[in-house]
């Protein structure tokens, strides 16, 4: 498995919503590019998981405890789109940020491992997600609770009937979240 490459696949997931930031494209077309990349995905995942599909890039990409199991980037695209379909652009795309940057910025201070984070690691990872939200303008209070909110999911790994839930598929929806009740309590 290849974590260089990993860490690009989750950065290259940053330019849908910095187009959305930049004014290239609108918030529509953002929900429309995520649920097409989704639909895609389940079908790649749906012939990966069920032995019709064996890419090279599945040997490259996925970690053992995906082989039956859903892969991050699939589990990422989850994420995101409860997270484009559910949450206003204001929370949403700082939250996918959080996931495409914050996350593989965690990933590379902590060498991949898969055990629990060091306290820097995830200090570094609430400072990474608050700078994110800071720079879209998300007011202080929300701001702070999607950060966190990013750093706790990034930090637990819940295993649901032996399967691990990777942080893909919660960093965005929570951090959206969190920010979303900080919004509603300022």
């Amino acid at each position: 498995m290849s974590e260089p490459g990993r860490r690009l696949v989750h950065a290259s997931g940053s330019t849908v919503p910095l187009f959305y930031v930049l004014d290239v494209l609108t918030w529509p077309q953002v929900q429309g590019v995520v649920a097409i990349a989704m639909t895609v995905a389940t079908v790649l995942e749906g012939l990966r998981l069920s032995g019709y599909l064996d890419l090279w890039v599945y040997e490259r990409f996925t970690r053992d405890y995906e082989a039956n199991w859903p892969a991050g980037y699939a589990l990422a695209l989850v994420g995101a789109t409860i997270t484009v379909f559910v949450f206003q652009p204001l929370v949403a795309v700082p939250a996918l940020l959080m996931l495409t940057i914050g996350d593989p910025i965690s990933g590379i201070l902590s060498s991949g491992s898969l055990e629990v984070k060091q306290g820097y690691v995830l200090l570094a990872t609430f400072g990474v997600c608050l700078g994110i939200a800071g720079l879209l303008l998300v007011p202080p209070v929300p701001a702070v609770l999607g950060a966190s909110g990013a750093t706790v999911a990034d930090g637990v790994k819940p295993t649901i009937a032996g399967y691990v839930i990777d942080d893909n598929l919660t960093i965005p929806v929570v951090a959206a979240a969190a920010m979303q009740a900080g919004l509603i309590l300022v």
